[in-house]
């Protein structure tokens, strides 16, 4: 990483020093098991306790309603599992989720469409916003959960979620958000989202991996994924107190600087994209119209595939990625652009670029510069091969 600029913060971030000093305190001073009596245990259930209140203050819960788990892919599946798990017979099994959804996520559809559960998926149109028309359509007295994220990872395009509250609950379903590349990039309160269940990770902003919790409405009736008496009977399994003081940390250093964060990062996002646009022929930004994450830049340039177009990015200094998952074949095309209405060319040579709380001016600059040099040769006027 030395001397590479990093644009690729949606993927994961650095842990911050405050959040590995926090860590390895946990781990020095209160390494007991926080469900043990003794005195250690104690102490171990006491910082377990004030981290637990750190993170329900910044997500705007109540403690209460945080459940720690490994990360936002466990908390996905506790809130889909758990939410099938407690309807009321045949007659509330149906899931309803967006079209642009995390591959964990649709996989887990899939496996459950399989087993007989009815699945739909909502469309979005071609900036990447949900067709609202088309939610009416499928939400209705059979839903047991409407799932969806809260900010599509590859995009960065806002789905309507105060909306989709409203739908859901006047036909008796839960809304799960899964708020994982909200959280540390937007003001963010569960309290005000009217979801029922929300799913966030810690190493989306700068903290540990390995660490997530899931938010439960109080006195909703979630069947638990993992049976045990930890975390109010909703998740077993000794809590991972070192990654949760982390969490912790983490939630008050993105919670100190969010407001001043959002605005200067949208114009260094803004600053790229237009460089970008202007600079490289046949450049198309995704979701331009949408509202979007502040820190998140979806581009293909030309139809240039991906990969390569990624690989030439790393050898200029320039860390990014693709909306585009590998697989032993060879590179799929991103599900997400293929239900904005993209071709499957075009939706393997999607480039993300997100920025982070440590981005600069500076970074953007030479980022362009990089960029330009690395891709005006490919686009004027041979393409990249795929």
């Amino acid at each position: 990483m030395s001397g590479s600029i990093y644009l690729d913060h949606n993927a994961t971030t650095q842990a911050a020093p405050e959040v590995v000093a926090e860590m390895v305190a946990a781990m020095q001073r209160a390494w007991a098991n926080p469900s043990s009596t003794h005195a250690p245990g104690q102490a171990a259930k006491r910082l377990l306790a004030d981290a637990r209140s750190r993170v329900a203050n910044f997500l705007g819960a109540q403690a209460s309603e945080v459940v720690f788990t490994s990360g936002a892919t466990e908390a996905n599946h506790m809130a889909v599992l758990g939410a099938l798990a407690g309807s009321r017979g045949r007659l509330r099994r149906r899931l309803v989720l967006s079209s642009v959804e995390h591959p964990g996520l649709l996989a887990l559809a899939q496996r459950l469409a399989d087993e007989g559960v009815p699945v739909d998926r909502i469309r979005v149109d071609t900036q990447g916003r949900l067709d609202m028309d088309h939610a009416r359509t499928l939400i209705r007295d059979d839903v047991s959960l409407v799932s969806v994220m809260g900010a599509n990872n590859e995009t960065g395009v806002c789905l309507p979620v105060a909306a989709l509250a409203e739908l859901a609950h006047a036909h008796g379903a839960w809304l799960h958000v899964d708020a994982t590349q909200l959280a540390g990039k937007v003001a963010l309160s569960f309290a005000a989202s009217g979801a029922d269940l929300m799913s966030v990770s810690a190493h989306k902003f700068a903290g540990p991996k390995g660490v997530g919790a899931l938010l439960v409405r109080k006195g909703l009736p979630l069947v638990p994924l993992i049976a045990g008496r930890q975390e109010r009977h909703r998740r077993g399994g000794t809590e991972n107190l070192p990654g949760i003081a982390g969490f912790a940390a983490a939630c008050e250093l993105a919670g100190a600087t969010l407001a001043a964060d959002i605005e200067r990062t949208r114009g260094l996002r803004e600053r790229l994209e237009q460089g970008l646009l202007r600079g490289l022929p046949g450049a198309h930004l995704y979701g331009a119209q949408a509202e979007r994450l502040p820190n998140t830049a979806c581009l293909r340039f030309g139809e240039l595939a991906a990969e390569p177009v990624l690989a030439r990015l790393e050898r200029a200094g320039v860390i990014a990625s693709s909306g585009a998952a590998c697989s032993a074949g060879g590179t799929q095309p991103s599900h997400v652009l293929l239900a904005m209405g993209e071709s499957a060319e075009q939706a393997r040579s999607g480039v993300r670029f997100s920025l982070g709380p440590d981005t600069t001016t500076a970074d953007i600059d030479a980022a362009l510069d990089a960029i330009q040099r690395a891709l005006l040769p490919l686009l004027d006027p041979q393409p990249l091969a795929a």
